[in-house]
């Protein structure tokens, strides 16, 4: 009977331990939800013209542990950062790192406008934490300048293409 009943304990705990790590797991954003967001914001930005809803911190382009952000890709400037909105009319070559590389690169513009978009790869700080890797998918939205992104933690799949 005791030992049935450790088992019972035991099982719970596992149990416990499995759930908490599927939800911990399911914070995090996915490359494919990645890249099926940011095409959702481009067909709404390929209809309202306003990347206005983009600087929102509350709203659909902030989810799990990710957003939507936007340059414009003709003034080479961030358009929209909801999380760290002092980005804002910046220069995006000027940006760096942690580790001091551009997070936008020569070309990342022209990169964009292939019908993949473009993946890349740097080091972004955290509030209140470590600097993490970052893997950007970005494709550029066709009738504008604008190009959007968004990122993970997550390293994308060979068969995960924008």
């Amino acid at each position: 009977m005791k030992t049935s009943k450790i088992l019972v304990v035991l099982a719970a705990a596992l149990l416990v331990v499995a759930l908490s790590s599927v939800a911990i797991g399911q914070d995090k954003a996915t490359a494919q939800e990645v890249v099926a967001k940011v095409r959702e914001a481009a067909r709404t930005l390929s209809k309202t013209h306003d990347v206005a809803p983009f600087n929102r911190r509350q709203g659909p382009w902030v989810w799990k542990d990710t957003y939507v952000f936007a340059a414009d890709c003709d003034k080479k400037a961030v358009a929209a950062q909801p999380i760290t909105p002092e980005l804002v009319g910046q220069d995006i070559m000027s940006l760096k790192d942690t580790k001091g590389k551009n997070v936008f690169p020569a070309g990342w513009c022209d990169a964009a406008k292939k019908p993949s978009g473009v993946w890349g790869e740097y080091w972004w700080p955290k509030r209140r934490a470590l600097a993490s890797s970052v893997i950007a998918w970005v494709p550029k939205e066709p009738r504008t300048s604008w190009a959007l992104g968004s990122m993970t933690t997550r390293r994308p799949s060979r068969n995960c293409r924008g």
